[in-house]
């Protein structure tokens, strides 16, 4: 009986030191479970968080083509490619289509930013809403020697917009495969849709220039457009930073005054007048 119970207590002691190991086990795993998490939310992310879609907007092209154009803000320290924007659509909260669309740049430097145009040609029916994520890569950075040198909004005898200027390569090598793109805002500053051209041709050697045309092709949405900035790239280089915005709030408010003008000289007439009569002005200014 002795014996019995001295063995049942032998057992009992094992499945005890049994339990506390796979306690400690359990209790590591945990630990290094938490750390693991600890370094992914506060390590990998970090990048994520500092780049983002900004200032999207859905619209119905004069083909029938649903666009969706926006921002990829870069506000990290690293250059980032393969940028991916993925789009799901939603009808009564239900995922109906999905697709992606690639940023218009190969590479988007820190501090900079991206555009994008994803398009939906085929009939997808009622859509409530949609939402954006971003997929990217870091990349090796590129020399910022691509620049804007000057630009201006034209205007076509048939109401056509385009964007005409110079860009010019100040780098030590030939940049090849030049593109200009173009990101065309409202008043508000919304981004109102996207459009790009390569240079002719499409090669610029060191320290040389060349024109481009940009040409705004949706009427649809070229009634509001007031401004634009605009980037360029090659193979080899990538934008200077910074390239001014305002331009073309300067030259569409130029243009429209120059309209109006020509086409009421008599309100200009009495503007004048006004101006040259002190009584007018002091009422005027009471």
């Amino acid at each position: 009986m002795n014996r019995l119970h001295y063995t049942n207590l032998i057992c009992s002691s094992v499945r005890q030191t049994h339990n506390l190991f796979n306690y400690i086990k359990e209790d590591l795993l945990l630990k290094k479970l938490s750390l693991f998490l600890i370094l992914l939310v506060f390590a990998v992310p970090n990048a994520f968080a500092e780049v983002y879609v900004d200032n999207d907007r859905k619209y119905l092209g004069d083909d029938n083509t649903i666009h969706i154009v926006g921002e990829i803000i870069n506000e990290s320290d690293k250059p980032i490619n393969q940028v991916n924007v993925i789009a799901i659509f939603y009808s009564d909260d239900n995922s109906v289509y999905q697709t992606s669309t690639e940023n218009l740049t190969s590479i988007i430097m820190p501090g900079m930013k991206g555009a994008f145009d994803l398009m939906v040609t085929e009939d997808i029916g009622h859509v409530d809403y949609y939402l954006l994520d971003i997929d990217f890569k870091v990349a090796q950075p590129k020399d910022q020697v691509i620049e804007i040198i000057s630009s201006e909004f034209t205007h076509g005898p048939l109401d056509n917009i385009a964007i005409r200027g110079i860009v010019a390569n100040n780098g030590d090598l030939t940049a090849n495969m030049i593109r200009v793109i173009a990101t065309l805002y409202d008043r508000d500053g919304n981004v109102v849709t996207v459009s790009e051209a390569r240079t002719e041709p499409d090669y610029l050697r060191a320290n040389d220039e060349s024109f481009f045309l940009i040409p705004i092709l949706d009427k649809t949405q070229a009634n509001k457009i007031v401004d634009y900035s605009l980037v360029a790239e090659s193979e080899e280089y990538t934008a200077v930073p910074e390239f001014p915005l305002g331009s073309g709030v300067l030259l569409v408010v130029s243009l429209s005054a120059y309209i109006a003008l020509t086409k009421n000289p008599s309100i200009v007439a009495r503007g004048l007048g006004h101006l040259s009569n002190p009584k007018w002005l002091l009422t005027y200014l009471r």
